[in-house]
């Protein structure tokens, strides 16, 4: 499950976001913030950026570096194809991301590192996730199954979901082996249990509430 974004990653998002307005490169800012979160993660390089004992120029330096480098680029390609209906093709994305949209968030990276608030990045790319979710229309539905959905059955899903709800949906999946079969959906704060797991679940409990009845009915009169 994605980490709740906090207030401070909120603003710098809002910040990103207004910038994305200006030029309609949200979907090259959703990348770059998802990639470079991606990158920076990395407890190796965090002992670096985050560390107050390296000086801030050289924290800094090593930062760009990374997000100079083909790992990142490669991170941008695997970001931009799980991006929430965009509305530019995928080479106009990674166009963007090199032309400008890279260096811009590079720079907000930088501040971070100054700040030591690189390690909110996720959190920051969570949030305009969120904004650009809100933006377009589109409700999230978490979805954890027993095993990888396959194309066809997200799609599936995706289309049911959809007409469940009135609005486009887009998927966050994850596999829980635990699940013991089918699947679970959270849309907000609603949830929806399909797995053999909370059947089970549902079962005992019903049973468990039978057990109390009877039992209730069949004391002694009288204490």
């Amino acid at each position: 499950m994605a980490r709740r974004p906090t207030t401070a990653a909120r603003r710098y998002a809002e910040a990103a976001f207004d910038l994305a307005d200006r030029d309609r490169t949200h979907d090259a800012w959703l990348a770059a913030l998802t990639a470079a979160a991606e990158a920076l993660a990395v407890e190796e390089v965090l002992r670096i950026v985050d560390n107050p004992a390296v000086p801030i120029r050289e924290r800094q330096a090593a930062a760009e570096a990374i997000l100079a480098g083909q790992a990142f680029a490669r991170l941008v390609d695997a970001a931009v194809e799980r991006l929430p209906k965009p509305e530019v093709e995928a080479e106009a994305v990674r166009r963007q991301v090199a032309e400008r949209v890279g260096r811009q968030v590079a720079r907000l990276v930088a501040l971070l590192v100054e700040r030591r608030r690189v390690d909110t990045l996720p959190r920051v790319a969570e949030a305009f996730r969120q904004l650009l979710l809100a933006r377009r229309g589109i409700v999230e539905a978490e979805v954890v199954s027993a095993a990888p959905l396959t194309a066809a059955e997200a799609t599936a899903l995706r289309e049911r979901l959809e007409g469940l709800v009135g609005r486009s949906v887009e998927l966050r999946t994850r596999v829980d082996p635990g699940l013991l079969g089918g699947l679970m959906v959270r849309i907000g704060d609603r949830l929806y249990d399909a797995s053999v797991r909370g059947r089970l679940e549902r079962l005992r409990t019903q049973l468990v509430a039978a057990g109390r009845g009877w039992a209730a009915g069949a004391a002694p009169a009288g204490g």
